[in-house]
């Protein structure tokens, strides 16, 4: 097999708060960059200035991880050739030592059909510390042709058969910067709670409650000082890989209020999300009040649960829960939490 096309794959929506970065980023390093944007901010005037990219306009109105990664999937594939598929998101980046790690060559070297996992390392708000996820992910896929197994919300990313065999990067990491901004990293979290309320009503409210607010749980020793080389690569090359712009008001706010609206403030009182004032949300995005109240509908017992579930993050750990932690919550679950 010869040398791969190395194509980026992207789903975009409302990224412009960081996409400049992250296209001189993957600039360096793909051949073919493929947006699929759903965006209603300037994601698609930023992408035109780079002349790697191709934008595929996502027409969806909803939330699809299925739908986008066939878009661009798609796209990917009319380019002919062996193809190494890298499917990052727009508020991700290799390290910089992709540049000089023996690794990136085995990368280019992989077998046809093999997945390609990276360790994922999410960058704290300070810029100068980094949390690094238990588990590896399957980001790249030297592509076969295999038909993908999508599904709607957290789907894998490339269209690697479940059995495929695969590599693991260990020196050239993916950073992750969701977590540089605590307010936009706040409001996709109490989304995400909401959306799966609706998408995953099987899921209890501890589930999603655990799940998204991972950074409350980390203990001390897991939070390490940001390696150099990590960014070195990239600042020699004049890109700004710290500050932050921030939006006036992400884009979930605004589907929250949506589906508190159409559903009703109670269909949610069991998610963290009651300490924004929705109403006043809601009349900030459309000028006049909701068709219905959505303010905070929690009892004391509610509330109380929060409570509980914020102090006890910090002693949480997936697997690893107290023996009280454990009682407290299956007491809970039987009660509906």
């Amino acid at each position: 097999m010869g040398k791969p096309t190395i194509i980026c794959l992207t789903p975009v929506r409302n990224e412009a708060w960081i996409l400049d970065r992250f296209l001189q980023c993957a600039s360096l390093w793909a051949d073919h960059i493929i947006l699929a944007d759903q965006s209603t901010d300037n994601s698609a005037e930023i992408a035109s200035r780079y002349p790697k990219v191709t934008v595929v306009r996502n027409p969806s109105t909803g939330y699809n991880e299925a739908e986008r990664q066939k878009l661009v999937l798609d796209e990917a594939r009319k380019i002919p050739g062996p193809r190494l598929l890298i499917t990052l998101d727009a508020d991700e980046a290799f390290t910089a030592n992709f540049t000089t790690s023996p690794e990136w060559q085995t990368l280019l070297d992989a077998p046809m059909g093999t997945a390609v996992r990276f360790k994922w390392c999410n960058l704290m708000s300070d810029l100068e510390h980094y949390w690094q996820a238990p588990w590896d992910y399957a980001w790249g896929f030297m592509d076969d042709g295999s038909e993908p197994t999508w599904s709607t919300l957290h789907t894998t990313r490339i269209p690697a058969p479940l059995n495929a065999p695969d590599i693991l990067m260990r020196d050239i990491k993916v950073m992750h910067f969701a977590f540089t901004d605590d307010m936009r990293r706040e409001s996709k979290w109490r989304w995400y709670q909401c959306f799966e309320r609706v998408v995953n009503p099987h899921r209890s409210a501890i589930e999603l409650y655990r799940q998204y607010h991972e950074e409350d749980s980390l203990r001390p020793d897991q939070i390490r000082p940001i390696p150099s080389h990590w960014m070195q690569g990239y600042v020699e090359r004049g890109i700004d890989m710290t500050s932050v712009r921030r939006p006036h008001r992400p884009w979930w706010d605004k589907e929250l209020v949506d589906m508190l609206d159409k559903y009703g403030a109670a269909h949610f009182r069991r998610q963290n999300i009651w300490t924004v004032d929705w109403d006043a949300v809601y009349r900030e995005i459309y000028g006049k009040d909701p068709s219905r109240p959505l303010s905070d509908p929690r009892n004391k017992i509610d509330k109380w649960v929060h409570r509980w579930l914020r102090s006890s993050q910090a002693y949480y750990q997936p697997y690893n829960r107290t023996f009280d932690i454990r009682y407290i919550e299956r007491f809970l679950k039987i009660l509906g939490w």
